[in-house]
């Protein structure tokens, strides 16, 4: 009886002490998208103080293609200890369930969402020669001409592309698609004249306002993003309730350890409040904002559901 005793007590010790060890070994980080993108510019801005707060490195492994599904599937079906984690995004998590037809995981079923971390609203910008000097009259004048102006997009299904259908929803308008393959394409269609809007990214777009080459009327999130606090949102400007927020958050695979989730969260939430974090993140024109696993389990469910009706409205499919 002695002899069982000790033994349960030892084996309690060892799960403690395993539990209090984590991380024992670096934590690998899959990022849906190649070097340079917001997702792998944010997970490296976290890495240095994620790292110095819990003793292990982070390996951030780009797992680029098929809007994100590559890295979120490997992670999906990772072990569920801790060591497998991603960079999710507003496409992995909310818009691709709804956009392809077979998708090799589950947003919700597959994941322990960990910490959301920063978001990325899009600004609305319109060539100058589109005659319009404000959202209201570049509605009117597409009530007025439906199907006349044109918008440009980094492909269909992107956030890019369902933030202008949101808004041509929500405005009565009718306009006309020109997917591109990727943003940069898009942009220079825009400068050339060959499109007459674009709902674009803040790091790309900001430069051109400045130059005067585009003209902008608002950004796309629900608050005024601190990379350009004078311009108003959407909602502010004409449409009272618009917001499409591009997102980042970690998440690792279902079933990880209660106790390795709050590691990882209160790792990643700490980073948020170092002023470097902040600097970097400000700079490629994330907005930080941290969001504990619940919430942001929370937010996945709302997203879900708000983008399944606009990829039902505009007929996007990416398979």
């Amino acid at each position: 009886m002695r002899f069982l005793l000790l033994t349960g007590l030892f084996a309690g010790a060892a799960l403690t002490a395993t539990a209090q060890q984590y991380p024992a070994r670096p934590v690998r980080v899959y990022i849906p998208f190649t070097a340079g993108s917001a997702a792998d510019i944010i997970m490296r801005a976290l890495e240095p103080q994620m790292r110095e707060k819990l003793g292990q490195s982070f390996i951030i492994d780009n797992r680029g293609g098929a809007g994100g599904n590559i890295a979120a599937e490997l992670t999906a079906k990772s072990p569920a200890d801790g060591y497998t984690v991603m960079m999710g995004t507003i496409g992995t998590h909310a818009i691709n369930l709804s956009l392809y037809s077979k998708l090799p995981y589950h947003p919700q079923r597959d994941f322990a969402p960990i910490a959301l971390v920063g978001e990325s609203p899009n600004i609305l910008v319109i060539n100058p020669y589109v005659p319009a000097k404000s959202i209201r009259e570049l509605i009117a004048l597409g009530k007025a001409k439906p199907g006349a102006l044109n918008y440009g997009s980094s492909g269909a299904g992107t956030s890019v592309h369902l933030s202008a259908e949101l808004f041509s929803t929500m405005a009565g308008i009718k306009m006309v698609h020109v997917p591109y393959k990727g943003a940069t394409e898009a942009l220079t269609a825009l400068l050339s004249g060959q499109l007459d809007l674009m709902f674009a990214s803040l790091s790309s777009a900001i430069p051109l306002v400045k130059a005067g080459r585009l003209r902008a009327f608002a950004v796309t999130g629900a608050q005024r993003s601190a990379s350009i606090p004078e311009m108003p949102t959407m909602s502010e400007a004409a449409l009272p309730g618009y917001a499409a927020t591009a997102w980042y958050g970690l998440l690792g695979p279902a079933g990880m350890p209660p106790a390795t989730v709050t590691a990882l969260s209160s790792a990643a939430l700490g980073a948020l409040q170092t002023q470097e974090v902040k600097d970097r993140l400000f700079a490629s024109g994330v907005d930080v904002r941290p969001l504990p696993p619940d919430e942001f389990a929370r937010l996945i469910d709302s997203e879900i559901k708000k983008w399944a009706q606009v990829v039902k409205a505009s007929g996007a499919r990416a398979d």
